[in-house]
């Protein structure tokens, strides 16, 4: 019996050279760490000015809440401050139709002032959404900007 090889006929192996190897592996190993630091320092940065929008958020939700309780405090003093001045007036009546009449005019008067307050009130609602949402709004926007450079 003649002795075969056991290499399939037409195939050859070319020689393995380990030091082409090491060397692309390295290099794909310090590519891959480069890549991890950037991808790391994008993250980091992304986090840094999400944090600073929410609080920049919670800053300007804080000024408005301090500004409408402010004015939610003058518009009870003034409510309570025409009260009393009304209740002195319907003390000093003198007549029936007098009473009737200063309760009227009083009346109006609130109407009024409720309705100045309404208005007050809505645009001091919009600014503060418009305020508080701003910062996130603008750090979405930088992140869309940079994801599509």
């Amino acid at each position: 019996m003649s002795k075969t090889s056991n290499k399939p006929e037409g195939t050859e192996f070319s020689a393995f050279d380990a030091s082409q190897a090491t060397e692309q592996l390295r290099s794909f190993a310090e590519k891959s760490a480069e890549q991890t630091r950037e991808t790391y320092e994008k993250m980091k940065t992304g986090a840094e000015d999400a944090r600073k929008a929410f609080e920049a958020s919670f800053e300007k939700a804080k000024s408005v809440g301090d500004e409408w309780v402010l004015k939610s405090i003058a518009a009870m003093r003034t409510g309570a401050e025409a009260n009393f001045a009304q209740f002195e007036a319907l003390v000093g009546a003198s007549s029936f139709s007098e009473v009737i009449e200063l309760q009227s005019s009083f009346l109006r008067k609130q109407m009024e002032f409720a309705a100045d307050q309404a208005k007050e009130f809505q645009a001091l609602s919009q600014k503060a959404a418009t305020e508080v949402t701003k910062p996130v709004k603008d750090a979405f926007e930088k992140v869309l900007k940079q994801a599509a450079a």
